[in-house]
């Protein structure tokens, strides 16, 4: 009995007390390393992308509406693309400016779960940008995954408006 006791303890601390930071990422390398090989950031990875520093320059936010997704999906719906394209003519009007999309989900899943599907809906509006023209190096991603909501209930109005996109311009 003694040694099951012992044994039960080993593996909770081994389990709990070195648990190794989770990696999110696709499975698949030409998303984990963002569109055209630069690599996105995830919210625990610095400021705007993996060893990138912060941008230095000033941030817009509230310029551009949100893109909104469906439950559990990256894919840019047709009725939001216009959104990307509105964003897409401002990028070209400015070539000293850059981009930060921001992937959001909503509450349900696990943190880690949430934060990858961020990332892919980030990256998904990176790519469409950057199949309208706009260079991929003016472009970065970054996912809050379920910490930054914009609606704090528990119901499907809430839950819709939290699975978003947003974007930063920085100049």
């Amino acid at each position: 009995m003694r040694w099951m006791l012992m044994a039960m303890m080993i593996v909770a601390v081994s389990v709990s007390g070195c648990r190794k930071k989770a990696s999110v990422g696709t499975g698949d390398p030409m998303m984990d390393r963002g569109v055209l090989g630069v690599r996105s950031g995830l919210v625990d990875e610095g400021a705007y992308g993996m060893g990138a520093a912060p941008f230095s320059g000033q941030e817009e936010r509230g310029q551009f509406q949100p893109v909104y997704f469906a439950y559990d999906s990256s894919t840019v719906s047709d009725s939001e693309r216009a959104k990307i394209e509105m964003v897409a003519e401002t990028l070209r009007a400015s070539p000293g400016v850059v981009l930060v999309v921001e992937g959001h989900c909503d509450e349900r899943g696990s943190a880690e779960y949430n934060l990858a599907l961020g990332e892919r809906r980030a990256l998904a509006v990176r790519a469409y940008l950057v199949g309208l023209g706009i260079g991929a190096d003016r472009i970065q991603t970054k996912s809050y995954g379920e910490e930054m909501p914009v609606a704090m209930g528990h119901n499907e109005e809430s839950w819709r408006l939290n699975r978003r996109a947003e974007f930063v311009i920085v100049r």
